[in-house]
């Protein structure tokens, strides 16, 4: 029997999801790096449009990137591309006939799909669409419910919805093979969790980081603020151990009272490994503890391949450490000394990203990364406020809007090297160091800016109008 031909000249479309944008270049090449493949994107490409062309890689690294991916939607063997249904036939035609044949013989089903981002085409207009496309030499049956192989016209007609062209920007077709996960996103949704928190993580932001930290299969994962571990739940999910501290004795207890609308007090059963187990990852749940960030209880050798975590900006959780401005403290003792909880005091978050990045830089393995967000005043932001570590190196800087003057910027960073004597107080010589001060100030920055916005709109009359 002749061996096949060999496939050759193979691209790959990328159908992306239009939300978090600025997530989702840094996500793909996460998952890339995973496989060790560089992100060699074709001719022409906008981090911006809905589709990436991408060069230098096989099916199976679209296929492993698409079991992952929550900011893709799906991914397709790219046969042909133009500007014009005329270029695109030119570009179909002179697509490698070796490439296509395994999936057009007489013994094949399948089925072609029109997509069109940004208009929509009524039956007849796709139909149409389909049927111009015979000058392809598809020889098997069409099965619409089961085929063998999908095929998909995707024609591109921009961003703005309210300026769709006649005809659109770009044309493309291609073999599907295979889809993202954008299912997770409904099937981990906070609204169905078990246990949640006033802060607990988004599902699809929580996977998004998951990516961004490459987290993978055996990997031991750390959150030192975990919440309700909403973070734990997306990394157990790709095979990692998990575990985390919080210095909130009711919350990694599950105790106290619920964030549910219609319940007053947390169940027995509420609490993060409930949530592990809810979503079959149980087996991957380490442990959770009551710790202070400011004071970490680990030995200082490199455990951890991520240190994942949302710090506290003061809104609506407290930024808080054990400690107090009293020159002398007494101690519990006696029947009170097991139920006494530590006098606290205020934790700025200038300090709370100080001892992360140093506690990551001595707990993570070499190449491990520290994924975490990071809260902004939008007036006032600029790069020099992303605090540095000469240990880690500085992957990613994506930001979320949350209103109209604040946001918060997901940070990704990679240990580049071991600590010497001098680096934990790199920060102080840090001309940066002034800039991210500045962070404490965000809580009274953020509630200025809402005060603000409440002033306009009780100065305007039931019409909205300026009352003068």
């Amino acid at each position: 029997m002749a061996a096949p031909a060999r496939r050759s000249w193979l691209q790959y479309l990328l159908h992306l999801a239009q939300d978090n944008l600025e997530f989702r270049l840094p996500e793909i090449k996460a998952l890339l790096a995973l496989r060790g493949k560089p992100f060699s994107p074709g001719l022409n490409f906008k981090e911006k449009c809905p589709f990436w062309c991408l060069d230098d890689l096989t099916e199976d690294d679209i296929c492993c990137v698409m079991a992952r991916s929550v900011c893709a939607k799906s991914a397709f063997e790219l046969w042909g591309h133009g500007p014009n249904h005329s270029e695109l036939r030119t570009s179909l035609l002179s697509y490698p006939e070796q490439n296509m044949l395994p999936f057009l013989h007489k013994d094949s089903t399948y089925r072609i799909n029109v997509y069109t981002f940004n208009k929509t085409l009524d039956f007849t207009e796709r139909i149409k669409r389909i049927d111009a496309m015979d000058y392809l030499p598809f020889q098997g049956v069409v099965n619409l419910k089961n085929p063998q192989h999908i095929f998909c016209l995707l024609e591109d007609y921009g961003t703005d919805p309210n300026n769709i062209p006649e005809h659109p920007d770009y044309i493309y077709f291609g073999r599907w093979i295979a889809d993202g996960q954008r299912e997770l996103i409904r099937s981990h949704s906070v609204k169905n969790r078990h246990f949640i928190g006033n802060t607990s993580m988004d599902a699809g932001l929580s996977f998004i980081m998951a990516n961004h930290a490459k987290v993978k299969k055996h990997d031991l994962v750390f959150d030192p603020f975990v919440g309700t571990g909403s973070l734990l739940v997306a990394c157990s999910h790709f095979g990692a151990y998990v575990c985390g501290s919080d210095i909130d004795y009711n919350t990694i207890h599950g105790k106290g009272r619920s964030s549910r609308k219609d319940q007053t007090w947390r169940g027995p059963d509420e609490n993060i490994r409930a949530n592990l187990r809810q979503y079959g990852t149980e087996k991957m749940y380490v442990d959770v503890m009551v710790s202070d960030a400011s004071k970490p209880v680990w030995r200082d050798v490199a455990l951890f391949d991520a240190v994942i975590t949302d710090p506290p900006y003061g809104i609506r959780e407290s930024t808080r450490r054990t400690g107090s401005q009293k020159e002398t403290t007494k101690p519990a003792d006696g029947i009170y000394a097991e139920s006494h909880v530590a006098v606290s005091q205020s934790y700025h978050l200038s300090e709370i990203l100080a001892d992360m990045l140093n506690f990551s830089a001595h707990r993570l393995v070499m190449g491990g990364r520290l994924v975490y967000w990071l809260p902004v005043y939008r007036p006032e932001y600029c790069e020099e406020m992303v605090p540095l570590h000469p240990c880690l190196r500085l992957i990613s800087n994506c930001e979320q809007m949350l209103s109209s003057h604040t946001s918060r910027r997901l940070i990704t960073m990679e240990k580049v090297k071991e600590p010497e004597e001098l680096d934990g107080l790199a920060h102080l010589s840090d001309p940066r160091f002034s800039a991210y001060q500045g962070h404490n100030t965000f809580r009274e920055k953020y509630f200025s800016g809402l005060n603000k916005r409440h002033s306009k709109e009780n100065k305007s009359d039931s019409n909205g109008d300026p009352i003068i």
